[in-house]
């Protein structure tokens, strides 16, 4: 019976993820146009924060409880997701045009999250430590860059690639987009943590690991908001917002989720390996490395399903090893 109802639940979440993703997308575009900023900055702040808000929730409440490997693995996972499944899917459904901007300065800070990430997770290899722990220096320097980020995406905000603009943005009065917004949000977070809590219910009557179920239906779950917006916009023909989503929220979920709950516990990480960290840092170079060399500034169909075969063989890596 309790298994019957994760699945009701779990069925109704995925469909107010969804449904809330595209009253995000456009009461966020919608004010995006009156105020005269680019889709790509929107992209990289309203609806990247706002589709963040399910990692935050989970890695802050797993800070809390102790509990650093669901903190950690959410991100790691997500930030996986999101470059591989995510712009996979969004490419197969229609071919990602990237901006010049975008290629040499957003993805390749997404690149340098990654690796910085990756250094300060790893302890033991790097510096000979007993533990890998992410404590409330690294936490501070974290900030640091997201600050960093956050200046220059505002300094950026009228003045962006002319190529992320679309003419297909809705007329909307500001008080409907400001509500579009204010519901998507709450449907997103609302429904993010509703599934994720349903779906490990679920894994966990199959004896999976905490580890692996943050690398997997944690990360998946919670990178649902980002997967919605994405296909959402590309349908819309508004890829500022798809690629600028996927990618600021890459960036969000290093700099600032892991430094706010490593300001609350230090995150000791146990179950998460230098291949989870590797790939994290893997996709977002296949990102970068597909956009500049395959198609120009361009990521096709056939570059997206290779995208989604990295994480499917990745997942069945992690369930073969779990």
């Amino acid at each position: 019976m309790n298994t019957l109802l994760d699945i009701i639940i779990l069925c109704v979440s995925l469909a107010a993820v969804i449904y809330g993703a595209n009253l995000l997308t456009d009461g966020a575009s919608a004010i995006a146009k009156r105020y005269g900023i680019s889709n790509l900055v929107i992209g990289l702040t309203i609806v990247a924060f706002g589709t963040s808000a399910p990692e935050l929730v989970i890695s802050v409440i797993s800070s809390i409880n102790g509990s650093a490997d669901m903190a950690v693995g959410n991100v790691v996972g997500s930030n996986t997701f999101n470059s591989l499944f995510i712009v996979g899917c969004t490419a197969i459904i229609a071919p990602i045009a990237i901006g010049k901007g975008m290629l040499s300065r957003e993805i390749s800070l997404s690149i340098i999250a990654s690796i910085v990430l990756f250094a300060m997770a790893n302890d033991k290899l790097l510096a000979g430590a007993e533990n890998n722990v992410i404590d409330l220096i690294d936490g501070i320097i974290l900030l640091c860059f997201f600050a960093i980020f956050m200046r220059y995406t505002f300094a950026i905000a009228h003045n962006t690639d002319s190529e992320s603009e679309s003419s297909e943005i809705k007329d909307m009065k500001m008080a409907k987009a400001l509500l579009f917004v204010v519901a998507g949000l709450a449907m997103l977070v609302g429904g993010g943590h509703f599934f994720v809590e349903s779906a490990s219910d679920i894994a966990r009557l199959f004896g999976v690991s905490e580890s692996t179920i943050s690398l997997t239906l944690a990360a998946g779950g919670t990178s649902l908001p980002e997967l919605a917006t994405s296909v959402v916009a590309a349908i819309k023909k508004n890829p500022g917002i798809a690629i600028g989503n996927v990618v600021g929220s890459c960036i969000f979920n290093i700099f600032a989720i892991l430094s706010i709950s490593s300001f609350i516990n230090p995150l000791q990480i146990g179950g998460i390996t230098i291949v989870d960290y590797g790939m994290m840092v893997l996709s977002s170079v296949a990102l970068w490395f597909f956009g500049l060399f395959f198609k120009k500034r361009y990521i096709s169909r056939t570059e997206g399903i290779l995208l989604l075969c990295m994480y499917v063989g990745y997942t069945a890596y992690l369930v073969h090893t779990a």
